[in-house]
């Protein structure tokens, strides 16, 4: 291993036709008739982390869960965290607060009713928790969530906050309740931040960039947090019909992931989530964003 520091490994569990780069493509009213991939290539993960001897947060979608509850049960059994990924994977700043609140109460119950164990851990589809939807935060708070990994220190024309802190901390919701939030990796190249925590950063770069990038955060004495999606280990998904942009943004070296994850998970050393926030010295001293 490159570090004794322990990194969070998470995988977003969701298919690859509910991602919102392809939402131009595929109504939500078509999901239940689309080929259906996510549980054949969350079995590929649990077999390479078993190989591997790590265990990962997951970040299950409430309406894959309702179809996999033995998938879900096959993640807990194999000793991972299991997490919310919300319900219908829709952004965050898109929903009212009264259909956000639903949905986020809704999945959290799917995923107990299958686990028998509390879910406490959050993450927002696409980092959609933004300056336009903090009230999110009041949300999880009231639902029983502990901590999130929803925010992104970076632009992007889909998510991201610049300006928060890179390293795990207490974020201070709008109504006064406090989460543990640990955002998304990036690595710092002069004043400029480049998004580093894996997805579709891990297919577009080089390894070899995106293992200097973690490393200088483990230089630093901090942990990282990786993030990857089933579906990016699987070139075979049918294509779909989309634009230029979105197309590379989401089949950008499919056929390469696997094995930069094998590579990945031999540089460095992973936990799940909470275990490695219960060992992270986080501020006591709240931030509100």
């Amino acid at each position: 291993m490159s570090s004794e520091i322990r990194n969070a490994l998470t995988i977003d569990v969701e298919d690859y036709f509910q991602v919102a780069a392809l939402a131009e493509a595929v109504d939500r009213d078509d999901w239940p008739q689309m080929e259906y991939r996510v549980e054949s290539n969350t079995d590929r993960l649990l077999e390479l982390f078993e190989r591997f001897d790590t265990k990962a947060t997951f970040f299950v979608l409430g309406w894959v869960a309702e179809r996999s509850p033995r998938l879900v049960r096959r993640i807990q059994q194999a000793g991972h965290e299991i997490a919310s990924h919300g319900y219908s994977h829709q952004l965050v700043y898109s929903q009212t607060e009264k259909v956000f609140r639903e949905e986020t109460r809704r999945s959290k119950a799917i995923l107990e009713d299958i686990t028998g164990a509390p879910v406490t851990g959050y993450r927002a589809a696409s980092y959609s928790i933004t300056a336009k939807s903090l009230w999110a935060l009041d949300v999880l708070c009231d639902e029983g969530f502990t901590w999130d990994s929803s925010i992104f220190p970076v632009h992007h024309d889909r998510y991201g906050m610049p300006g928060t802190p890179f390293t795990p901390y207490r974020i201070q919701a709008p109504n006064g309740g406090q989460l543990t939030e640990f955002p998304l990796s990036t690595c710092s190249i002069g004043s400029y931040r480049l998004p580093i925590a894996g997805g579709g950063y891990f297919r577009l770069f080089p390894y070899w960039l995106s293992r200097w990038g973690l490393g200088q955060i483990n230089r630093l004495g901090e942990p990282f947090i990786f993030y990857l999606h089933p579906w990016e280990i699987d070139p075979d998904q049918p294509r779909l019909d989309v634009k230029a942009f979105s197309r590379f943004r989401h089949y950008n070296n499919l056929d390469r992931c696997y094995g930069r994850l094998e590579k990945l998970l031999g540089d460095f050393s992973f936990g799940p989530v909470s275990k490695v926030l219960s060992g992270s010295n986080i501020p006591l001293e709240p931030v509100a964003v």
